[in-house]
């Protein structure tokens, strides 16, 4: 097991925002570190709030994932529900949510399997990751520009899933590892 020795941070010698758009700050960062080495970051900064992503799971052999726009990249891409956490809402509750107004479910059971960092060099961005259980039909609206297709995926044919080309974010990826992980723990006790 990997036993990092605590490194010291680095000194924040001076901070100052370089761009803003209407959803993005660029904050530029100047760093001493311990070994007197300064340097110039640029990141974006967050919001702070985080965001959740739901691996929901509609009977023990079946995922729900959605298709949807990403402007991004400019296509449609295959992935789990996932969304920002809104204001003073615990990240279940922002999970409960989110799969009502992307997927038309909530859950009775929920499963906390992991947090994600996204690029952490760039943008302090987390994720918390949750599988949804006992699953019953409920909708909320959401703020999709257009209706989402919800994809219904077999989890033993989880290696066609990484196959596919429109499955290429690496959070969901991500997430779908973890979880084959966790359920192949779980099955084993």
């Amino acid at each position: 097991m990997d036993k990092a020795k605590q490194k010291t941070l680095p000194e924040i010698v001076s901070r100052s925002e370089v761009a803003s758009s209407r959803l993005v700050t660029i904050e530029q960062v100047d760093l001493k570190f311990s070994n007197g080495a300064e340097r110039t970051f640029e990141k974006i900064k967050g919001s702070g709030r985080g965001a959740v992503m739901v691996l929901p799971l509609i009977d023990d052999e079946t995922l729900l994932l959605i298709r949807e726009y990403c402007a991004g990249t400019h296509n449609y891409q295959l992935g789990f529900p996932k969304g920002l956490i809104d204001p003073g809402e615990e990240p279940q509750h922002a999970a409960n949510r989110e799969l009502q107004e992307e997927v038309g479910f909530a859950a009775h059971h929920w499963r906390h399997l992991h947090q994600v960092c996204i690029a952490p060099a760039f943008f302090n961005a987390k994720m918390e990751i949750f599988i949804a259980r006992d699953l019953y039909e409920s909708q909320l609206e959401g703020d999709e520009p257009e209706p989402l297709e919800v994809v219904y995926w077999p989890l033993s044919d989880y290696k066609s899933l990484l196959a596919q080309p429109d499955f290429t974010e690496a959070r969901s990826i991500a997430a779908l590892m973890l979880l084959k992980d966790f359920l192949e723990v779980t099955d084993d006790q």
